[in-house]
């Protein structure tokens, strides 16, 4: 494991465009006069049978009239879904204003786009999604200045571009290649193996599975990889040219599907690596090591300690990434010639600002902190002599990855006006010059972005970034989107993206507010948003909500909220606990049923960061703030766009669709109630480009069309 980076709640979605002079179009706030913001959607929504559905959990009695609705199978399920979509895209596609929302859209998506290069032996291996294509192409070049050549183009590999590939690994020598093929945005990918050389696919093929690790030998005898499995994560390794049916178990037994394990071979081949996650807050973390050159047992490295461990190894030292006795975290020095605790070494201590990553690139180590909210990297000798500060052009996200045994890294940055930017970083002299820049059409100088901090319902102090025009009037009517996370110690770091410039040449504000149960301020802010203490993430974002119209920015029936995931949960919890606080909200790949998640797809996974009511004690607290559960009757809920589907082999879609049954039944504001239902759409991306902004124009035009913002010409 190269990088301890984990994924942000942004994605790997990288936007851009054409550099193009700024045009700020003219916004009209429509009023009554135009009454089709403000009716209820034509006609009514399909209509929904309910079952007596009943039964005691912990001596309450929980109704649950919509669970029919979990078997996507039956036949009335998919009548339902279909009804359901012909409704809102009858609605959604007649929308005033659509075909200039979704050609701005166009022009902020629809550009050449790159992803940081993965180098090996002087080949730049990178995939490439040009502005007249769908999906991403995996290219290589020889050398830096070589010509940019396609390995492998999903494009020919389904009638309809939902089928994708992503770059796994290349080996040491250049020459071998394994990918991704996904179908739709499933978890689940078949992983191809590929010679460079003869551009011929070898024979060795994984199945579709969910893939945890994946790390080829040196000498490209085999791989070791890792993958979830009905009964827990397992550890393979397999032999090349064999039948991977018979490939041979390493590690995992015994482990349940509440754990990940990973097995990740060191650069140089000599030591495989395998930590144990035990549930996605990763409040344990166990470690083991292999030294493979010498056929060696598999011994720990650390297994009895309640704190989480990321280990990269330089050389026969194992750097662990670190909160042990650190709740911002540390790095530690162990040597795997004697791992013995005794003998580990601090080689980078805990700061005020907590360490949110780790990557070993040219001997040296680059330590990724997030202060305020901001990304701050930090190059230090494997001493622990710092060496160097990494320049960054503003506030925002950045991280340096590499090898270790290259002086060669690749720096990424991007905040929220300016595009993603890579740059080709020398370690030995900090200097640094532009791989690739993506062009954008706005003039992010005309934009401003600003942090403000709010006290929450406890009087937590809360960080919140603001974007808008430059020299905008706070007369408390501007259309505003605020969006969140709060889960999973994600840091929500600035990011460019389309729809804040889209929401800023409106007129109006994009807001993001940096909750707690994030990783923004360590380990006690993260906690503080989980298990039994997860209402106080609602609460942020609703303060959030009050100090943005209590500023002047907005109101009401201004104030449109946005999520995906664990924030489509947030979502939820925000529209049925302050349904008058909020105009429009925008539900996407929710976790809506905190009675039942843990019984479905990847959900074991995360029960240590939300509790499970198979516990009375977390039963309580689950019940409580469970938005499906705090649907009433009666009450006027905010117009709702509730968007997910078939391909989300993550959150199972089950959530929307009986979350959007419940509402449209128990509304009575006669806003409209919709759900967007894709077949092909799911957690991970992969979706081609033309239908990712239908995605993004029905899910924008809707919050335009209830806050009453008409998009006017350009």
């Amino acid at each position: 494991m190269r990088s301890s980076r984990q994924t942000s709640p942004q994605g790997d979605r990288c936007l851009g465009l054409s550099k193009m002079s700024w045009l700020l179009p003219s916004v009209l706030i429509l009023g009554a006069s135009l009454v089709w913001t403000l009716q209820p959607a034509p006609q009514g929504p399909p209509k929904t049978r309910t079952d007596s559905v009943k039964e005691v959990i912990h001596g309450v009695e929980v109704v649950d009239p919509y669970r029919w609705l979990e078997d996507r199978k039956s036949p009335e399920t998919q009548a339902w879904i279909e009804a359901q979509n012909k409704y809102t895209q009858s609605i959604l596609a007649s929308l005033p204003g659509r075909e200039r929302l979704k050609q701005r859209l166009t022009e902020l998506e629809k550009i050449d786009t790159i992803r940081p290069p993965m180098e090996r032996h002087g080949r730049y291996f990178f995939s490439k999604r040009l502005a007249n294509q769908e999906l991403f192409v995996i290219y290589m070049r020889e050398g830096l200045q070589g010509n940019d050549q396609v390995l492998i183009d999903p494009h020919p590999m389904s009638p309809d571009h939902t089928t994708s590939v992503d770059l796994i690994t290349v080996s040491k020598d250049g020459t071998l290649m394994a990918y991704a093929v996904r179908q739709g945005g499933e978890d689940e990918v078949a992983v191809h193996l590929f010679n460079v050389v003869t551009r011929e696919a070898l024979p060795d093929r994984l199945p579709k599975a969910i893939y945890l690790s994946f790390s080829l030998k040196p000498d490209k005898s085999g791989f070791y990889y890792s993958r979830r499995e009905p009964d827990g994560p397992r550890a393979y390794y397999h032999a090349l040219g064999m039948d991977p049916a018979n490939d041979i178990q390493i590690f995992g037994k015994g482990y349940g599907p509440d754990k990940f394990v990973l097995a990740d071979l060191s650069e140089d081949g000599r030591y495989l690596i395998i930590h144990v996650v035990q549930g996605s807050a990763a409040d344990k973390t166990e470690v083991y090591y292999q030294d493979v050159a010498r056929q060696g047992p598999i011994r720990p490295v650390v297994n009895d300690l309640a704190a989480r461990f990321f280990g990269s190894v330089g050389g026969d030292q194992l750097f662990l990434h670190t909160n042990w006795n650190a709740p911002k975290s540390r790095i530690l020095a162990v040597d795997l010639q004697n791992p013995a605790r005794d003998r580990w070494r601090e080689v980078v201590p805990e700061s005020d600002a907590p360490v949110t990553a780790l990557s070993l690139v040219g001997g040296k180590l680059v330590v990724n902190y997030t202060r305020n909210i901001s990304s701050q990297l930090k190059i230090f000798e494997p001493d622990g002599k710092h060496i160097r500060d990494v320049t960054l052009p503003a506030v925002g996200t950045a991280y340096l990855d590499g090898r270790w045994e290259s002086s060669e890294g690749f720096l990424t940055f991007s905040s929220y006006p300016v595009p993603m930017t890579i740059y080709r970083y020398d370690m030995a002299t900090g200097n640094q010059e532009v791989w690739a820049r993506l062009k954008v059409p706005v003039d992010s100088d005309r934009l401003e972005v600003k942090q403000v901090w709010y006290e929450s319902k406890d009087k937590t102090r809360i960080p919140m970034f603001l974007v808008h025009a430059k020299g905008i009037q706070l007369d408390g009517a501007r259309p505003t989107l605020l969006t969140g996370y709060g889960g999973f110690n994600a840091s929500y770091t600035p990011w460019f993206t389309s729809t804040a410039v889209l929401w800023a040449e409106q007129g109006g504000v994009y807001a993001v507010a940096n909750l707690r149960g994030g990783g923004e301020f360590g380990e006690a802010w993260h906690k503080a948003g989980m298990l039994d203490r997860k209402q106080n993430v609602f609460d942020d974002f609703m303060a959030a909500a009050e100090w943005l119209i209590q500023n002047r920015y907005t109101n009401p029936a201004k104030l449109a909220i946005s999520g995906t995931s664990n924030g489509g949960l947030l979502m939820g919890a925000a529209l049925t606990q302050r349904p008058d606080l909020f105009g429009a909200v925008a539900c996407g790949y929710p976790l809506l049923d905190m009675l039942r998640f843990h019984k479905f797809l990847e959900a074991p996974y995360w029960v240590s960061e939300y509790g499970s009511s198979d516990d009375a004690a977390q039963f309580k607290y689950l019940y409580a703030y469970s938005p499906y559960h705090r649907v009433k009757p009666g009450t006027k809920y905010p117009a709702t766009l509730f968007f997910t589907g078939d391909s989300d082999t993550r959150v199972d879609p089950l959530h929307a669709r009986k979350m959007a049954a419940l509402l449209q039944s128990a509304t009575a504001s006669g806003r409209p109630v919709l759900l967007r239902y894709e077949t092909t759409s799911g957690h991970s991306g992969g979706l081609p480009l033309s239908k990712e902004l239908d995605q993004m124009t029905d899910e924008q035009v809707f919050l335009f069309w209830q806050l009453g913002v008409l998009v006017s010409r350009r």
